[in-house]
């Protein structure tokens, strides 16, 4: 049984899975845990969910199948349910993938606030400087020629501007509705984010963070892989799957060819060359110490950390940046018509 229902977002997965886990800790079986889930569910949507689970498992199936029945949860979710259930760490994979959807759904918004408030600002100053262009101009131009002079220079390319936008401005606001509804599709489609996320990952200015990003999920991904009784090369396989990056995914099927060639696991991860030298080492030493998953644990907290100081340090620049930028542009057009303005008032007077 299969519901159209789209796939939950990363803080609707990391919300069910902690409720689950909780259910686990508490020493429900998977039954009464989804029931009483189901019994506090707040939308109708979430009840269905459940409702289908519960079905599932009543006809006797397994619960990866019983995730798997309502279509919602990712592929990454499903493989690793059904690998906790075999191995019986349920409840260490179902906490694992609460926190890895967190931090999933912690980047998201923090790459979202990046994009958003820079583009609020751009769209706030660009609406004043057509106002002053459109509206304002005019009126300037009409007080110089009852002077007996007229525009010049900069301030004529802008009263000409003015004009052609108003002649057009049809034209404009169907140009800006196209670009409101790509600003949707973009941010609020899953089709849509994962175009613009395959967009930054391989764009010169950006592709560096991305890979970043696929650095530090990869090494959530593969401490909980490793926490199960997983092959590396299985883990590997299963964690390339929910890697988002071209870069990193080639990283990483080097590594799988060369732990197939007799490489241990450790050094086929340090050759790769997946993190930087510093996170090679400390493979290095988890590797020899028998303690690999903890060193990619910690790997995983110090990209998480370093993503969000770069997200901040990038808003904390873009922001003053345009602000500054458009109000030199607004006081370029302002001075371009008061200086003159002001050279004929003199005069007259």
């Amino acid at each position: 049984m299969n519901n159209a229902q789209k796939q939950l977002s990363n803080k609707e997965l990391a919300l069910f899975f902690d409720q689950f886990a909780m259910t686990l800790d508490a020493g429900l079986n998977h039954t009464d845990g989804i029931n009483i889930m189901m019994e506090d569910a707040a939308s109708n949507e979430g009840k269905k969910i459940l409702e289908i689970m519960l079905e599932t498992l009543h006809e006797g199936k397994l619960l990866f199948q019983a995730f798997q029945a309502p279509g919602v949860f990712p592929k990454y979710a499903l493989d690793m349910i059904e690998i906790g259930e075999r191995s019986g760490k349920l409840d260490e994979v179902t906490h694992s993938l609460a926190d890895y959807y967190e931090r999933e759904d912690n980047i998201a918004q923090g790459i979202r606030s990046a994009v958003t408030y820079p583009l609020l600002i751009i769209f706030m100053m660009f609406i004043v400087i057509l106002v002053l262009v459109i509206k304002v101009l005019p009126v300037f131009n009409q007080v110089f020629n009852q002077l007996g002079s007229e525009m010049t220079g900069f301030s004529k390319g802008l009263l000409n501007f003015g004009n052609t936008v108003s002649r057009y401005s049809l034209v404009f606001i169907i140009i800006l509705l196209v670009l409101v509804a790509f600003y949707f599709f973009f941010s609020k489609t899953s089709r849509g984010r994962e175009f613009f996320n395959r967009f930054l990952s391989v764009f010169p200015p950006t592709r560096g963070f991305y890979e970043k990003i696929a650095a530090g999920r990869f090494a959530s991904s593969m401490a909980l892989t490793l926490n199960t009784n997983l092959g590396p090369d299985e883990s590997l396989a299963m964690v390339e799957k929910a890697i988002d990056n071209d870069a990193v995914e080639k990283k990483i099927a080097g590594c799988r060819d060369m732990i197939r060639q007799g490489a241990s696991f450790s050094d086929a991860l340090v050759e790769s060359k997946i993190f930087n030298n510093l996170y090679s080492r400390m493979i290095s030493v988890g590797g020899k110490s028998g303690s690999i998953d903890k060193a990619l644990e910690k790997i995983s907290k110090n990209y998480e950390a370093e993503i969000d100081d770069r997200i901040s340090n990038i808003i904390s620049i873009i922001e003053p940046t345009l602000v500054i930028i458009f109000s030199v542009i607004v006081c370029l057009i302002l001075l371009s018509v008061m200086t003159p303005l002001m050279s004929i008032m003199s005069n007259i007077g």
